[in-house]
């Protein structure tokens, strides 16, 4: 009996070592997927941010408006801070960055800051900023959006749209053309730009001339190869869930999530604005921003799209110096500069 039971426990034992190696092989293996430049950062960011849950949301987002709110680290360009009024008497913050040398006729620029919905402040994007300010003499308005843990969707969307409208209204004032209003963000900024475009070709209201949703959260659904069982740094399949989670609220898990919310249930992408974007093959995004971009193109709408292997999710940023965060710059300041000589929208009449 005791014989029996040592045997038992040995073999307990053997087989969780067995599945510890087993585990610890296929972690190499997906260590080795990712290119070069890019692991001692993803590593490092896999040890500061293992996990996300709802209850430390509010925590990461105290930490962010510890580090980034207030300060503008940017030197060759003026910030200054605007405040509207939401209907409920709260206000909603607007960082408006502008070059120190005005530009007349320049862009403008509604951008949007990360952290799935449920962190980040608009200064945490200062480096984003100001090359689009720097190479187009353009004023950027970044909102400091309501995030998921403190009003899920439709909150951040409808404080983006303010922004939005904000630009249109004070753009005389601000130097800016009319007709050419951008819009863009990462990650889940990504995700609010691209929503913001279907949102406003919805109401009608304000024109959108060109958008750049930069390795966008697009799909609440997460049924795509890349979002499944994605373990890559950063952000993988667990902390995708938890912050869709958090955003849709009650709507998570259903199918009553509307295209505002998760832009690839959109069932119509004609008459939006062209696009820029690009995403690693190694993140939960990769799927779902190649279909994106691919039924946009069928819809008729131009798409600037770059695809960069073995890199994880916000590489660029997570590894600013590496060759392949090099080639996304260049890449997307490019179209950037493009869209600045060739993509006019014409606001509709008031």
């Amino acid at each position: 009996m005791r014989a029996a039971a040592v045997e038992l426990s040995a073999r307990v034992w053997y087989d969780e070592k067995k599945g510890a190696s087993a585990m610890a092989e296929e972690k190499h293996r997906e260590f080795r997927r990712i290119a070069p430049g890019l692991r001692l950062p993803g590593a490092a960011m896999a040890l500061f941010f293992p996990t996300l849950r709802e209850s430390q949301m509010p925590r990461l987002a105290a930490l962010c408006r510890f580090a980034f709110r207030g300060r503008w680290p940017g030197r060759r360009t003026d910030c200054r801070t605007e405040a509207l009024t939401r209907a409920d008497g709260t206000r909603l913050r607007l960082l408006v960055v502008t070059p120190k040398t005005p530009r007349p006729g320049a862009p403008g620029l509604v951008w949007m800051h990360g952290g799935g919905y449920a962190f980040g402040v608009p200064e945490q994007d200062c480096a984003y900023i100001e090359r689009f300010v720097l190479a187009g003499g353009c004023t950027v308005v970044s909102p400091d959006y309501r995030l998921s843990w403190q009003a899920p969707y439709p909150a951040a969307l409808e404080d983006c749209y303010a922004a939005l409208v904000w630009l249109r209204s004070h753009a005389r004032e601000l130097g800016i053309r009319d007709d050419q209003l951008f819009v863009g963000g990462d990650s889940a900024g990504g995700g609010l730009a691209a929503a913001l475009c279907l949102y406003a070709r919805e109401k009608n209201e304000v024109a959108v001339a060109y958008q750049m949703p930069f390795y966008p959260m697009l799909d609440d659904r997460m049924a795509s190869g890349s979002a499944r069982d994605n373990r890559m740094p950063v952000w993988d399949s667990a902390k995708n869930a938890e912050s869709w989670r958090a955003y849709l609220g009650p709507l998570f898990g259903t199918g009553r999530v509307p295209a505002f919310a998760a832009p690839a249930r959109a069932e119509s992408l004609a008459g939006l604005p062209p696009l820029c974007t690009f995403v690693g093959t190694e993140e939960p995004f990769h799927d779902e921003t190649a279909a994106y971009v691919q039924a946009l193109r069928a819809a008729g709408v131009p798409a600037d799209f770059l695809e960069f292997p073995g890199c994880y999710h916000a590489f660029d940023t997570t590894a600013p110096a590496s060759a392949q965060a090099r080639l996304a710059r260049t890449f997307y300041m490019d179209s950037f500069r493009r869209a600045v000589r060739s993509c006019f929208a014409p606001q509709p009449e008031k």
